[in-house]
């Protein structure tokens, strides 16, 4: 008698059973690797994005400096050093400490409009330097620094063991066209005003360099630094008018001798500004202010006593009437630094070097960087 051997259906459903499962399993890693490991990439890519924001808007604090005399191989030390301590003060990639080097991660540029092409242009490496570049790196396969790959969680099982990241940022110093007073803070203008073709020789190099300030101890001494002076007393009336030398009213047409003062101690309040709307624009075009009765000793102390902190001071390229009857076309306000004042005898001398100026109330527009720029504060530009 033939006999039949017969193979359960059961035992087939099982072993498809074991083969969907298995299946299945490798999908829902797979799912779970995308879902856990990308959340990862996408927390490192925003922690980094951040820091990298910070650390160059770090590294344009120090970025003035180089207006003033110091060399910028000292300024840009300087900011490297900045720009690495506020990195390794913020976490990021799983890290407690994010890891930049200052010989590859950040450089620095000149940031300033071409009129030529109606566009902001950055020029890397060429001073002098308003602009800094940050780049944080999580992709230098083999390093142990802190730059290294991340360490994925899952994707491992599918055979994906690190991800590479990094993140760029950049921060400017923008140059002003004009500035405006903001709450709690006065404008640092004085009113004293110089004309602007001695301005602009001063600019070319002309001038003298006799005294020397030191931006790290804030001192004055007697000697060359590199950086040009400019005497705001003039030597004649050739720029002035009888009666006046260089002095104008901010606020009423009638300051007396302690309006002036306050205004070169404590800068312009709500109330000198109030004629003006409230901000000094000079991309609109020029502006006229009244003239005063002129530097004399009366204000002698007060500008002994802002020698080399730095101020803004207005440009003016025309002057009629004398006296408090002179009216100054006003047309760019630069910033300076008082170097020396003599207003007593025969030679009298309010001697000043330029000095760019980070000022919260900056508005920026297109125009070029130079010694004497006032500047935004440092502002992201990617």
């Amino acid at each position: 008698m033939q006999r039949f051997a017969f193979t359960s259906p059961q035992s087939h459903r099982s072993g498809n059973v074991l083969v969907l499962s298995a299946a299945s399993l490798v999908a829902v890693f797979g799912f779970a690797a995308f879902v856990v490991d990308i959340g990862f990439i996408t927390l490192t890519r925003a922690e980094l994005g951040t820091v990298a924001d910070a650390a160059a808007l770090a590294a344009t604090i120090e970025l003035p400096d180089g207006f003033t005399g110091t060399s910028w191989n000292t300024v840009t030390t300087n900011a490297k050093t900045a720009a690495q301590a506020t990195a390794a003060a913020n976490v990021g990639g799983g890290l407690n400490s994010v890891y930049l080097d200052t010989n590859r991660d950040i450089r620095f540029g000149n940031h300033s409009y071409d009129a030529a092409t109606g566009q902001w242009v950055t020029t890397w490496g060429t001073a002098p330097f308003n602009i800094a570049e940050a780049t944080l790196h999580r992709d230098q396969a083999g390093s142990v620094a802190g730059d290294q790959p991340l360490d994925l969680f899952f994707a491992p099982i599918i055979g994906h063991n690190r991800a590479s990241v990094s993140m760029t940022a950049r921060a400017a110093l923008l140059p002003a066209v004009g500035i405006k007073k903001i709450p709690g803070k006065n404008l640092g203008v004085l009113p004293i005003t110089l004309d602007i073709s001695s301005w602009n020789a001063l600019m070319a190099g002309n001038g003298s360099d006799l005294y020397s300030y030191n931006s790290e101890t804030g001192a004055i001494t007697q000697g060359s630094d590199g950086v040009k002076e400019v005497d705001l007393y003039p030597l004649s009336n050739t720029t002035t008018t009888a009666g006046n030398r260089g002095t104008v009213d901010f606020g009423s047409a009638d300051n007396s001798t302690a309006d002036i003062s306050r205004q070169i101690l404590y800068g312009l309040n709500d109330a000198d500004l109030a004629a003006l709307d409230g901000e000094i624009n000079w991309s609109q075009g020029s502006f006229v202010l009244n003239g005063d009765t002129g530097l004399s000793a009366g204000i002698k102390d007060e500008l002994v006593t802002i020698k080399g902190q730095p101020r803004m001071i207005p440009l003016f390229t025309s002057v009629s009437g004398p006296g408090n009857n002179a009216m100054y076309t006003i047309t760019k306000i630069v910033g300076i630094r008082i170097l020396h004042v003599q207003l007593t005898g025969k030679s009298k001398k309010v001697l000043v070097q330029p000095a760019s100026i980070v000022e919260p109330g900056a508005i920026y527009g297109p125009t070029t960087v130079t010694s004497g720029t006032v500047f935004t504060p440092g502002v992201i530009v990617n």
